[in-house]
Formats: structure tokens, C-alpha cells, sequence
């Protein structure tokens, strides 16, 4: 029950994993599995994906005496490894030197190596530990799988980080020098009409500059401000500053009457929902329909935005969250990534596909308050 458990809140994103996390929760496994007689030593290999490396737990059972190095060194060769079975299957292998029994039951295979639980035994497994040693193993794929995706997301984060870190001051140094002409325009426009324009090239550097503030903060892995938010609220406001584009395409906008609370951030998040409801607008035909949808879930809420666009290519779905990729004339290319990052950082996954024959479906998950309605 506490192991289903432990799989159960990394799976809604409510812990952060390390390599010890894992490691710990090997040795809890092996440690279950020699409790089980007559198996007497239990040796898990996996792959850990923020090392780049494979590691190894091993447990004895009671009264057991440790291998020596000789022996541990034989079992790490997998000389005696075969073949490889498929995985999630008990397979039997025979060891040099070894009257016990030893069973493999393989988790997966990473870096063409092979993630695995042996065991070795005094005797033949039954039938019923034989099921509890294969329950076992995909207790701890489904862990290991969940661990390398955090690992992945970690990396995605870092990479977005150092990317808006770099493009953010590019852009700070380049509209410092447009503000410092602005103003000396300003200056110089004293008595001439056109000391208004100049006023609005600076007053618009400045406002630039603000966001661009808050791109930079986004990228220094800065604690989020969260605080509870109503979600329609939040994507309403996102749709109020879209409204002339909506009425001048005359698009219907199809948001539920349901609602819940997120724990969020509300700039950031609000900039989540600015960026994939512009690019619905923006590739939207006339008088089409954009669909906003949720379904709330005891933990977490799946939000999609559905749009009648001509839709994502399969080169699109590959590279739509990239940086610098965009198919928009103008675009910077950096709008989804920002919002993969920000939705990372709250713990949540994002996804692209194509939604029905045509048009682009953006798919959300995130945790949800259990305050929420």
C-alpha cells in the first residue's frame, strides 16, 4: 500500500524526485522481495537518468552472509546473461559456481542495457511468488519510468532557463539603445508634431521593457507566487485581450459554465493561456470556432484549447514547443516554449495534436487545489 502510494503522488506531480528518492525506494523493493522465503539475496539494476548512469541495490536476507567481491564482480560482468527476456516475464539462469537458483525479471532496457530484478533462491519460486516478484517489477518500471520523466522535464527546464536567460538580455541591451534614441529624439522634437510619436516609441520601450522583466524572471528559476485562481476566470481575462481580433474574425468562442481553483502563479500562468489562445485566434479562419474544455479530476484538471486552423504538420508536433520555432509571420518562436517552461515549473505537462481533420488541439495538465470546487 505505501509503495502504490508513493507512484500514486509522484504521478500528480506533488513530489520532487532525486537519485536518492529512487535509491531508496529500490532498497525498500529489495528488501520486501528477501523477506519472501526462500528467497535470499535480491539485486535491482536501473537506470538513473540525472546520473547518466546505471546504478545497483542489493539486499540479503536474514542470517544471509554477503557475497565476497569475487562473486558481486561475476554478477555485475552478466557474462551469465544470456539472452534477454522479455520484460515484465521470470526467466530462470544458471550462474558458474552456484547450486542456488537464480530468476531475472527484466524492467526495461535503457542505453542498450538492461534494467532487471534478480533474485536467488534455495529452491524453486511457486506460483505465487513467481506473480509477486513480477508485481514487483512493474511497481518499479512504472517508478523508474516516472523518475526519467522528471529527469527530462528537469533538463527541458534547465535548457528553457539558459535560453531566456541569454535571449532576455540580448534584448534588454538592444532596447536600451532604442530607448536612449527615443528619448534623444524626444529631446530634439521640441517644438514639431511629431514630439507626440516620439513620446509613444518611448512609452512603448518601456512597456516592452516590463515584460521583458518578467521573461527574465521566468528563466531564473524564481519561486513561483501562487496563490488559488479561479480557472475560467483566468482564461476569460486571457480572451478579453483578444477581443478585437475575435470580432473582427467574427470567431465563436465555446468556454464551460464549470469552474475550479488552481494553485498558481497568475502572471505566468495567465501568460501560459496569452500565448495558445493568440495562436488559435491568429490561425482561426473567419467566422470559426475556438473551443476552450476541462475535466476535473480529484487531483488535477485536464485543460484543452481546439482551434479550426489547417493544423499541425507532424515536422509542427516535433518542434512546436522549440525555441525559436514558429510558423507565424513575425513570431519570435518563443511563446510556447516560454509556456512549456511555465507549466513544467508548476509540476504539469503540455502537449500539441491535431484535432480532428483539421485545426490544433493544446492539451494542459495540472494539479489541482483540493479546496477546488
Amino acid at each position: 500500500m505505501t509503495l502504490g502510494f508513493s507512484v500514486q503522488k509522484l504521478e500528480n506531480g506533488s513530489n520532487y524526485l532525486n537519485s536518492s528518492d529512487i535509491q531508496s525506494f529500490c532498497r525498500l523493493e529489495s528488501e520486501q522481495l528477501t523477506s519472501q522465503y526462500p528467497i535470499f539475496f535480491a539485486r535491482i539494476v536501473y537506470h538513473d537518468y540525472l546520473l547518466k548512469n546505471h546504478q545497483e541495490v542489493i539486499h540479503y536476507g536474514e542470517a544471509q552472509v554477503p557475497f565476497s567481491r569475487k562473486t558481486l564482480a561475476y554478477l555485475r560482468s552478466e557474462v551469465w546473461l544470456t539472452d534477454f527476456p522479455p520484460t515484465l516475464t521470470l526467466h530462470e539462469f544458471r550462474l558458474k559456481d552456484f547450486s542456488s537458483i537464480s530468476y531475472i525479471c527484466a524492467i526495461g532496457y535503457r542505453n542498450q542495457k538492461p534494467e532487471y530484478i534478480q533474485i536467488i533462491t534455495n529452491e524453486p519460486l511457486s506460483e505465487s511468488l513467481q506473480l509477486y516478484v513480477k508485481r514487483s517489477a512493474m511497481l518499479l518500471s512504472k517508478y523508474v519510468d516516472i523518475y526519467s520523466d522528471y529527469g527530462r522535464q528537469k533538463t527541458e527546464i534547465q535548457l528553457l532557463e539558459d535560453i531566456l536567460h541569454r535571449v532576455g538580455h540580448q534584448l534588454r541591451n538592444a532596447l536600451g539603445l532604442i530607448g536612449l534614441y527615443a528619448h534623444n529624439l524626444y529631446l530634439g522634437l521640441e517644438d514639431s508634431i511629431w514630439r507626440e510619436q516620439a513620446t509613444i516609441i518611448g512609452e512603448s520601450i518601456q512597456n516592452l521593457d516590463t515584460n521583458l522583466n518578467e521573461l527574465i524572471d521566468c528563466g531564473q528559476s524564481a519561486k513561483l507566487r501562487v496563490t488559488l485562481q479561479d480557472l475560467r476566470s483566468l482564461v476569460v481575462e486571457s480572451m478579453k485581450n483578444l477581443q478585437p481580433l475575435i470580432n473582427q474574425k467574427k470567431l465563436k468562442i465555446l468556454i464551460p459554465d464549470t469552474s475550479t481553483l488552481l494553485k498558481i502563479d497568475k502572471l505566468q500562468m495567465k501568460q501560459v493561456f496569452d500565448n495558445i489562445l493568440s495562436n488559435a485566434v491568429h490561425f482561426s479562419p473567419n467566422a470559426g470556432t475556438i473551443t476552450c474544455s476541462w475535466q476535473i479530476f480529484q487531483d488535477e484538471v485536464l485543460i484543452k484549447i481546439s482551434d479550426q486552423g489547417p493544423g499541425l504538420s507532424q515536422e509542427d508536433l516535433q518542434k512546436v514547443f522549440t525555441p525559436f520555432y514558429s510558423r507565424r509571420k513575425g513570431g519570435t518562436g518563443l511563446g510556447l516554449t516560454i509556456a512549456k517552461k511555465i507549466i513544467l515549473d508548476h509540476q504539469g505537462s503540455i502537449w500539441a495534436q491535431v484535432f480532428s481533420e483539421k485545426g490544433a488541439q493544446f492539451s494542459i495538465i495540472l494539479p489541482r487545489s483540493r479546496s477546488g470546487n
